[in-house]
């Protein structure tokens, strides 16, 4: 099982858009997947037309239930573990020390019978972020074409770079260039110092800046259900293929 953590601090970058299209695209190729709204906005269970659940994330987190309780399906081969309204309580919790930070990566030992999870990241480096961080090895990272984005992600590779050695793990990063307008000067540049600076990380795979993407949440449907023919929907079916495609690196267990 393959344990992907779609991350990035800035907002607008379409994290929640990928994590949704993702999770779907995977499931469209015959995959089981398990999404997790790690975000108390709870943005991708609105996305996938969803609703809250009387068991939620946040009773896992608390202990208070199993992941199993929390689980439902919402397409074929696709299920979802919705936030809850209690969720960003968790950010806020002072004991358990440094077990704090391994609550999710516990909680998914308990799921079975999946290819992928797919959790959708709040945008902010506290207690969920760092819980994502430790329960996956793979990160994919949107980040939309502009410097602004740039000096996002040099900040995030150096945050995850500390953490890596504290923990004495390799995490698998991907990064996919997001809002992409591949006619414009400036995005190109984007492109190529990201790939200067960040070599083997940057996905072949471009997701452009489409009004297809931008309403498809508002119908609770992802981009292939939106519209399948669209070149949106053509480029997160590359996606899904590179990340199907991809080798992770093997690590030890804590």
């Amino acid at each position: 099982m393959r344990i992907i953590a779609v991350m990035n601090q800035k907002g607008g970058v379409g994290k929640t858009t990928t994590a949704v299209n993702l999770g779907h695209g995977l499931a469209l190729q015959g995959k089981r997947v398990l999404a997790v709204d790690l975000d108390p906005q709870g943005h991708m269970t609105t996305s996938l037309r969803a609703a809250q659940s009387k068991i939620n994330l946040d009773a896992v987190l608390h202990g208070d239930a199993r992941i199993s309780e929390a689980t439902m399906s919402v397409r074929q081969g696709l299920d979802l573990i919705a936030p809850g309204a209690r969720l960003n309580e968790v950010d806020g919790l002072s004991s358990g020390g440094a077990a704090r930070g391994w609550l999710l990566r516990d909680v998914l030992r308990q799921v079975s019978g999946y290819d992928f999870v797919i959790i959708d990241c709040p945008p902010s480096s506290g207690l969920l972020g760092m819980n994502a961080l430790l329960a996956t090895e793979e990160l994919l990272i949107p980040v939309s074409g502009d410097y602004l984005a740039l000096a996002g992600l040099s900040r995030l590779m150096s945050i995850l770079k500390t953490l890596e050695a504290k923990t004495e793990r390799t995490t698998l990063k991907s990064i996919l260039l997001t809002r992409f307008h591949k006619r414009r000067r400036h995005a190109q540049e984007v492109h190529k110092k990201i790939r200067d600076y960040f070599p083997g990380q940057l996905l072949q795979t471009c997701i452009s800046e489409a009004v297809a993407l931008a309403e498809s949440p508002s119908f609770g449907k992802t981009i292939f259900e939106y519209k399948l023919g669209s070149g949106s929907a053509e480029e997160y079916q590359a996606l899904t293929m590179d990340i199907i495609n991809q080798q992770v690196p093997a690590n030890e267990k804590r």
